[in-house]
């Protein structure tokens, strides 16, 4: 009661009542005289004045709570803080980074209400009949039947559904320091080897051979952008370029996963959606290699490096080309829609890159792997060997049929002008034959000793024949 009366006291009608109380009660002490009519004038003009002044200065002082920008938004502020004291109005939301932020009972009040978001969040508005539409970065003044989209947890909570505008970073499967393939477990704690053991689950998958891998995964995603960034409802324009229609698709059009063990149905929210279709993948195209080949190149790609590939084109693209059962590219090259990148277009969603790191096995599997490797080792490099004397002898061979080739045009070239034409003596004939030779070697050849000796030669037959062409032999017997 006494709450009630001073709430009431608080009042501009209260704080004119008691003091009209108190000026009566000193002239009623010092027996001044007075008319109760033109008191209770006064306490009525007294009261509508202070009414008036009141709501004016409320309506002015109101537009400095929130930084509206849009004149239309002034009187809904006003309305709201008139009643903000009342039992009538909606509730009063912050979203930060995509979470909202409430006090305590404001999720139940149903009212106008107001939402200020940050420059990263949105949300979608409904009624509980049909479906609003999305509201970016700003402020949004609500009408007293709509509320923001929630759902209820495993908790029995009922949870808002925000929508961080940033690019998203998620990472699964095991971390840097788990050994989930040690036997014994090295974790005392059985708290910790389940979650170690959930980690595991998360991106297990079987190689065709039947063993199995677990890597971690992370995955770069965001809800799509515009392509022209323009400004919100409120006049923010964001540098997260807000999309209103990917927002809107991206709360509602949600996935239900359906538990087959004990027939109940989870929620998929659309930050789970990018890292359920990429683990998918993942075992699709894990099962295509043997656990070798995932570490061994073939065409300067790794199974590992075309499962990455891969990944990124099944959630990028709309067409793909098809690997068959061993990993390797149809023949002839065949695509195929990507179901994947389809199903993140219509959820208002893009995955900017995927990576693939820290992959583990059976530790015995490696071992083995090493000790196959080892003893395989020598007759790979006798292969290699053989492979590069049958190189060299290719190329020795060749090289001698291109010197010959060059050799033969070199001794031709004054031949080849006119093949009739006749020489006058054998020595012109040699002459014409070497000249050509001697200026080839001087032109391609870096000075050597075996160069040097063979233009010594030359240059010997040279001299020769001009010696003999002058003055030639009468006898030729000893020729």
């Amino acid at each position: 009661m006494f709450s009630a009366i001073g709430a009431f006291l608080a009042t501009p009608f209260g704080v004119v009542l008691i003091t009209a109380v108190l000026w009566h009660a000193v002239v009623w002490y010092f027996n001044i005289p007075f008319s109760y009519i033109v008191s209770f004038i006064i306490i009525a003009i007294d009261s509508v004045v202070v009414l008036l002044f009141s709501d004016r200065l409320t309506y002015f002082f109101s537009q400095f709570v929130l930084p509206i920008r849009n004149p239309e938004d002034r009187p809904k502020i006003y309305e709201r803080v008139r009643d903000f004291e009342s039992s009538d109005r909606g509730p009063i939301l912050f979203v930060k980074n995509g979470r909202v932020i409430k006090h305590e009972g404001e999720a139940n009040k149903r009212g106008p209400g107001v939402i200020v978001l940050d420059t990263a969040s949105a949300v979608v508005l409904r009624t509980d009949t049909e479906i609003v539409g999305a509201v970016g970065p700003g402020i949004r003044f609500t009408d007293e039947d709509e509320y923001i989209i929630s759902y209820v947890n495993e908790k029995n909570e009922e949870v808002f559904i925000g929508v961080d505008l940033r690019t998203q970073w998620r990472f699964i499967g095991p971390m840097a320091g788990d050994q989930p393939f040690l036997n014994p477990v090295p974790i005392p704690d059985p708290k910790k080897y389940n979650e170690l053991e959930k980690r595991r689950k998360q991106t297990v998958g079987l190689t065709r051979d039947g063993f199995e891998v677990s890597p971690t995964i992370s995955i770069k995603f965001r809800i799509k952008r515009p392509k022209v960034n323009h400004p919100t409802q409120s006049g923010v324009r964001t540098q997260f370029e807000y999309d209103p229609v990917s927002v809107r698709h991206a709360v509602t059009r949600e996935v239900v996963e359906l538990d087959k063990a004990e027939n109940k149905k989870a929620r998929m929210t659309w930050k789970q959606l990018p890292e359920h279709l990429v683990v998918n993948l993942w075992r699709e195209y894990v099962r295509k290699y043997k656990l070798e080949d995932l570490f061994t190149s073939s065409d300067s790609f790794s199974g590992l490096q075309t499962i990455e590939y891969m990944l990124n084109r099944r959630v990028q693209q709309a067409q793909v080309a098809v690997l068959d059962d061993t990993g390797m590219p149809e023949m002839p090259p065949r695509y195929s829609e990507s179901r994947e990148f389809k199903e993140l277009r219509e959820r208002g969603l893009e995955v900017i890159e995927v990576r693939i790191h820290n992959v583990l096995f059976e530790p015995a599997l490696e071992t083995n792997m090493a000790e196959q490797w080892s003893a395989d080792w020598m007759g790979l490099a006798k292969k290699e060997e053989a492979l590069l004397k049958e190189k060299a002898a290719l190329v020795e061979t060749a090289a001698r049929n291109e010197a010959s080739k060059q050799f033969v045009r070199a001794a031709s070239q004054k031949f080849s002008v006119n093949p009739l034409l006749t020489f006058p003596d054998v020595f012109s004939a040699l002459q014409d034959l070497i000249e050509p030779i001697k200026e080839n070697l001087l032109a391609q050849n870096n000075p050597n000793e075996e160069v040097v000796a063979t233009l010594e030669e030359l240059d010997e037959i040279l001299k020769w024949s001009l010696v003999y062409k002058q003055d030639p032999p009468r006898s030729r017997q000893g020729s």
